[in-house]
């Protein structure tokens, strides 16, 4: 593991030319590319293009934008890791969901398609996608409605933030020679996007 963790809270689709002034982009040797927003849960006729375009902007572009800029040294040192952390509505869709999972399978053909571009240049890329997490995701989806957002984890028992981070620290301490290229990880209690046992 890296010896220095630095943690930043970035509006991705604003701030981001600020990370160069936070800390020495040639020394990162790890990116975890962590941005999932969702707005909520309409079907295609009734979301608006606000939504589409900031859901893509956080999910999609800012991350291919960090990645651009931290690749350079990470191909010239010939060693790096690029974690991105996708979903499982990146395999399957779900009701109300179409923006949200359209961006998910984006970061999944992205993750696939950055390890065959940079095969051969000691870099690896693991995808970690996840079920339901219970975070402040679905408080943000709904607009800080807190009814509806605990609603979503009722009766069930989700994944932590934890349990998320468990599984990206075992991929990253592997052999270098080892690469999670995709790894699903759900909740006992769901069985696919929108397939949830609750009690």
């Amino acid at each position: 593991f890296p010896k220095n963790i630095v943690p930043l809270g970035l509006d991705l689709r604003k701030e981001l030319s600020r990370l160069s002034e936070c800390v020495d982009l040639k020394s990162i040797g790890v990116l975890i590319n962590n941005a999932g927003l969702a707005r909520g849960t309409a079907a295609i006729d009734k979301t608006s293009k606000e939504d589409w375009l900031e859901m893509y902007e956080t999910n999609v572009l800012s991350l291919i934008e960090i990645t651009q800029m931290l690749l350079p040294s990470m191909i010239e040192r010939k060693a790096g890791d690029i974690v991105n952390i996708g979903s499982v509505a990146g395999y399957q869709t779900y009701p109300g969901g179409s923006i949200y999972a359209s961006t998910k399978f984006c970061v999944r053909a992205l993750t696939e398609s950055w390890r065959k571009d940079l095969l051969g240049k000691g870099i690896r890329v693991i995808g970690i996608h996840p079920g339901m997490v219970e975070t402040e995701f679905s408080k943000v989806r709904f607009r800080g409605d807190e009814e509806k957002a605990a609603a979503v984890y009722k009766g069930m028992r989700p994944l932590t933030a934890q349990d998320v981070a468990r599984s990206m620290a075992w991929s990253l301490e592997l052999p270098r020679h080892i690469n999670i290229e995709s790894m699903l990880l759900m909740p006992t209690d769901q069985a696919a996007a929108g397939m949830v046992a609750r009690s």
